[in-house]
């Protein structure tokens, strides 16, 4: 437990007046003996990490006004983790100096709302017959940084491990930031802590943990489930003290509370603090970096993908927080979902970027869209997303699970085949050519269904499924103007998987931008291309350009301009085009010809099948694979041959 707060180490300083017996006490723990001669300091020592119970080495130091001065003792409190004030039970001016000196000369160093804990030791209880506690217990209640207070004998050995196991135990499992004294309660920061763990742990969204789901936490946090009697025992005293803190199905957020005000209060504050550093929670009580940010590297040319356990971690989410289970979130139910984050991941401009209902609320479709689209863009904050929504795929599991990273781009080309189920399109043409108009048409949105747009909350992306033989894929499109006939484009509006230049069809100086375009950047590129004529219901016009767009696309090898418009209903073959031209971008010529014909079924399985081929390093798999690409490029001459030899059939 004391490793996974990250703390390698514990620093224990020692102070007190003269004569209470801190060098005793250090030596007695290290010889488990009372030494007969006390020197006036002992030396720094440090206990291995194996012999004690928090499993992290400890370093004790010891401070004496006798040998050091006053700037040595600051210089150590500065280092130390914890302080402890050691006093002697039989002297009342000792226990004096710790409100009258030392708590006030270290807030007075380190700040009135310093974080280094203070235990308080009273040494020599074997000369008394008494406690000294009840004169301790103003003190813990006046200074907040007093963690606690132990009595001990360094002669006898008595609570001498037990001294330094608490001291440990201040540093790796703190009260502060759990605990007020005073109120008797949890602070707020705790609360809303333990409140996104429960969420997070109610599977079913009902507001309460029942059996299954307060096992599954348990295995989570402490490695193994409650036995039948424990969690009747948990029940009956959760139901004894708290009104409604056990409902028909379970354990609810009050008693959840409860049971954790109650461990702190009797002193087991360690059983909290793995239940938060399990959910990713630092000592100060917010969501590390680490936690929130797995260390993920994406090499030049290789792209981010969710993988099978995201997916499948992101629809769960989406079904426990679809309560009236009519396939969408409604804003209520997206607010519940992303109520255990900092804030909500999107804006107004969700319903204008993926799938939703006529009502604007996001369906499962648009909601795995989503996150497919942030996963492709900004791969850091799904990471982040998914710390907050507590992503749970096995119990050694961080999120980076969820990710796959693809292999480079170029090595795709290479082998000529892809692994990829993401694709990115750039939507390239002059303002007012349709584009806004194609990319939520992507979304199913026809022209009449577009007049209310409210263009303040437009997207530049879009985002859908589509199936490329047989197999569902991503496409993503992303909108890109151009402003004049020389206009240039930035290395990333160049880095895509396909390029959509569009044209508006009904003006005739539109073409003339988006062939300059095609010309300057994408004429000798690897990157396949596909014009698009928008406004195709509209009356064409002769474009003013050297040569006409189908002119243009047949000297260029380039396929001839897909029509499209959004007018009566959307067609999706133009995006199936795009996408499969991201999927085979090394059978150009051949995925152009079918881009002409509708495909034989022979081949659209071959297709299937080569697409799902693993990377594998076996020579016999990329032997077949080999030969089915050669057999592939023979039947692209082939089809070719016999359209041109068939013009009627065109």
């Amino acid at each position: 437990m004391g490793r996974s707060n990250g703390r390698r180490d514990v620093r224990i300083l020692l102070v007190g007046e003269p004569g209470v017996g801190k060098t005793s006490l250090i030596l007695s723990l290290v010889s488990e003996e009372f030494p007969e001669e006390v020197p006036p300091r002992a030396e720094e020592i440090t206990i291995p990490a194996d012999v004690t119970p928090e499993k992290v080495p400890t370093h004790i130091v010891d401070y004496s006004s006798q040998e050091q001065d006053e700037n040595i003792l600051l210089e150590e409190i500065n280092k130390a983790n914890v302080v402890c004030v050691v006093y002697s039970v039989d002297d009342d001016d000792t226990i004096d100096r710790i409100t009258s000196y030392w708590l006030p000369f270290i807030r007075d160093h380190l700040g009135e709302d310093h974080n280094t804990p203070v235990v308080l030791v009273g040494n020599k209880t074997d000369l008394v017959e008494y406690s000294s506690l009840d004169m301790i217990l103003p003190i813990m209640n006046q200074f907040e940084e007093v963690e606690t207070c132990v009595e001990c004998s360094a002669r006898t050995l008595k609570n001498i491990s037990e001294l330094f196991y608490y001291a440990q135990k201040a540093v790796l499992h703190p009260t502060a930031p759990l605990y007020l004294p005073v109120e008797r309660d949890l602070t707020e920061k705790c609360k809303k802590a333990l409140t996104r763990v429960f969420k997070i742990c109610d599977m079913d969204n009902d507001g309460s943990l029942n059996d299954v789901e307060l096992n599954d936490f348990q295995r989570r946090c402490f490695n193994a489930p409650l036995n039948p009697q424990a969690l009747d025992d948990v029940k009956a005293i959760v139901k004894k003290n708290v009104d409604e803190g056990i409902s028909n199905t379970g354990l609810t957020l009050k008693g959840f509370l409860f049971l954790h005000t109650l461990f702190i209060q009797r002193g087991r504050h360690e059983t909290t603090w793995t239940v938060l550093r399990k959910f990713g929670y630092d000592d100060n009580l917010f969501l590390s970096k680490d936690y929130l940010s797995p260390n993920l590297k994406v090499p030049v040319g290789c792209s981010t993908e969710l993988s099978h356990q995201g997916y499948q971690f992101l629809h769960k989410l989406f079904e426990k927080h679809d309560l009236d289970q009519d396939g969408c979130l409604s804003s209520l139910e997206l607010q519940d979902l992303f109520s255990i984050c900092p804030i909500l991941p999107w804006g107004p401009e969700l319903p204008y970027t993926v799938p939703t209902n006529e009502k604007g609320w996001i369906t499962l479709q648009g909601f795995l869209a989503q996150w497919t689209l942030t996963t492709t863009l900004d791969v850091q904050r799904t990471l982040e997303y998914l710390a907050y929504l507590g992503y749970i795929y096995s119990p050694d599991d961080n999120q980076l699970s969820a990710i796959h990273v693809t292999r480079e781009k170029k090595v795709d080309l290479q082998k000529r085949q892809t692994g990829r189920n993401v694709f990115q399109c750039h939507v390239i043409g002059p303002q007012g050519a349709g584009k806004t108009t194609f990319m939520q048409g992507f979304l199913g949105k026809t022209l009449d269904q577009q007049e209310n747009l409210n263009k303040a909350h437009l997207s530049r992306y879009t985002i859908n499924s589509v199936q490329v033989y047989g197999q569902e894929k991503y496409l993503l499109l992303h909108e890109i103007d151009i402003f004049g006939i020389n206009d240039t484009l930035t290395p990333p509006e160049l880095q895509c998987d396909v390029v959509c230049l569009m044209y508006d069809a009904s003006h005739s100086r539109s073409f003339e931008y988006i062939a300059r375009i095609y010309l300057k950047y994408f004429s000798d590129s690897r990157v396949p291309v596909l014009i698009v004529a928008a406004k195709s219901d509209q009356e064409p016009i002769r474009q003013e350009y050297l040569l006409q767009p189908s002119q243009f696309c047949s000297k260029h090898k380039l396929p001839p301009p897909q029509h499209f418009s959004a007018k009566n209903g959307i067609k999706k073959e133009v995006f199936v085009k795009l996408a499969t031209m991201s999927a085979y971008p090394s059978l150009r010529r051949l995925v152009h010809v079918l881009l002409l014909r509708p495909t034989p079924t022979w081949l659209t399985e071959h297709l299937r099948q080569i697409s799902q081929v693993s990377f594998s390093s076996d020579s016999t798999v990329w032997l077949k694979a080999g030969l089915g690409m050669a057999a592939l490029a023979l039947v692209g001459v082939f089809i070719v041959k016999v359209l041109k030899s068939n013009p009627e059939k065109r």
